[in-house]
């Protein structure tokens, strides 16, 4: 090496760390790849994706080809300015240092930070590129990389450290539901909203967003004939539950449009005219998830259900509507005096309906009501008493102060949540606006 110039060592030295920097920007590049993203671009004909994807499905390999290029580079650069700085200042021992201390700065701003710091920010675009250079010195130096790999192997052995095969292969439900919460770049506030309740059908069931028995509009067959036309001329709905004496005696679920055939055929409306036109009623059980009971909808061409408990007993009913609804927002029109069951009074405290339900008041005010016991206000209330109460009590449920306005036949009728002490109270939102707060 005697006979070698100054200058060409000096080049030669820059080179090996723009090597060195190639081998540190290449593995940033490769491990901070996003591999969905790869796979998407790989699946459009990307041959760069394609083979980073190959490299990555080997990475202790990867790992190994890499380290391997670097580790010889740095200590190629070690020995160059240990002989450069012998000519340039002579021998001795703080010489020596002096040259150990240069050449670590220059490794670590020329060929580790500063490169590595480059990949990470532009993982996705360069790791398909420098894949095109990788695979080939993988193939070249596999012998070297499957010795060296034997010892890796032992010591992981010997420490009891077995990585995980797929680690990274997918992402668990909560991931990607957080992924679509923050994910303000990549979806738009309605996408947002709707993917988010997606992911929460399978944890809400039937009876979260079923229309409470005593709220069920239904048709009684053994009433006159009279109330009967009355009662179908006046409904807001197009499919009505009928039953025979008792509400829980369901005999079949009538379409309003059957109705008006009849009528135009000059049909007398009657329980014995009506009978023949009442479709099988269809039951749930109260615990199916909405995910489950949208697929039975579909499966079954069914798009009402009366929900019932393990006896048997009927609680509710849940239409598919009901069901679309949580996932794109409320949409259908209202009918007449069905209101939301809030209102705001001066004072910012809000006044609601005791049957209000408490996943709807947690999503439009904000209150931390828990929901795995009773559903509505009024049943959170009787069972946190252990009573009625009368109207006028106050009290504090899970953080929130309430007062008890009206109570009526043995329920809490209309309730009134106090705002906290010296806060202003939050308006009322909408349910795409609680979509991040949804159970």
């Amino acid at each position: 090496m005697d006979e070698i110039a100054n200058s060409t060592l000096g080049i030669a030295l820059a080179v090996l760390l723009v090597v060195s920097g190639g081998f540190s920007l290449a593995e940033t590049a490769m491990m901070a790849a996003n591999r969905l993203r790869l796979k998407h671009r790989a699946q459009r004909g990307s041959a760069g994706a394609r083979n980073a994807l190959a490299l990555l499905a080997q990475t202790d390999r990867l790992l190994g080809v890499i380290l391997l290029g670097n580790n010889l580079v740095n200590a190629a650069a070690a020995t160059l300015t240990a002989v450069l700085t012998e000519r340039l200042f002579g021998e001795g021992k703080f010489v020596l240092a002096a040259g150990t201390v240069a050449i670590t700065f220059l490794i670590l701003v020329f060929s580790e930070v500063t490169p590595k710091v480059v990949g990470a920010a532009y993982a996705d675009r360069i790791a398909p590129v420098v894949s095109f250079a990788l695979a080939p010195m993988l193939r070249i130096a596999m012998p070297a990389v499957w010795f060296v790999n034997l010892f890796v192997q032992a010591l992981l052995g010997i420490a009891r450290i077995e990585p995980p095969k797929d680690a990274d292969a997918t992402l668990s439900q909560e991931e990607v539901r957080a992924l679509v919460l923050e994910g303000n770049p990549y979806f738009r506030g309605k996408h947002r909203a709707m993917l988010a309740n997606l992911f929460d059908l399978a944890a809400v069931t039937v009876e979260d967003v079923m229309v409470p028995r005593p709220q069920i509009h239904a048709i009684d067959l053994a009433a006159k004939p009279q109330l009967l036309r009355q009662q179908l001329a006046t409904s807001y709905h197009t499919r009505l539950p009928v039953y025979e004496g008792s509400p829980d005696q369901i005999v079949g679920v009538l379409h309003l449009k059957n109705v008006v055939g009849l009528m135009q055929e000059g049909g007398e409306i009657d329980p014995e005219s009506l009978r023949p036109l009442l479709r099988k009623p269809y039951f749930v059980p109260a615990g199916t998830s909405l995910l489950t009971q949208l697929t039975q909808f579909q499966a079954d061409r069914q798009r009402i259900g009366l929900v019932v408990d393990e006896y048997g007993e009927l609680k509710g009913l849940v239409t598919i509507e009901d069901i679309v609804e949580e996932i794109i927002g409320e949409f259908t029109t209202t009918a007449p005096g069905a209101g939301d069951g809030f209102r705001r009074e001066a004072d910012g405290s809000v006044t609601v309906d005791g049957m209000a339900s408490l996943r709807t008041l947690n999503r439009r005010l904000g209150t931390r009501f828990p929901l795995a016991g009773p559903k509505t206000l009024n049943g959170l209330i009787v069972d946190h008493l252990g009573d009625i109460p009368e109207a006028g009590v106050t009290f504090r449920l899970a953080g929130q102060s309430l007062e008890v306005v009206q109570t009526q036949d043995r329920a809490v009728k209309v309730v009134r949540l106090l705002p906290p002490v010296g806060r202003p109270a939050a308006p009322l939102q909408s349910r795409d606006e609680r979509a991040s707060s949804y159970r």
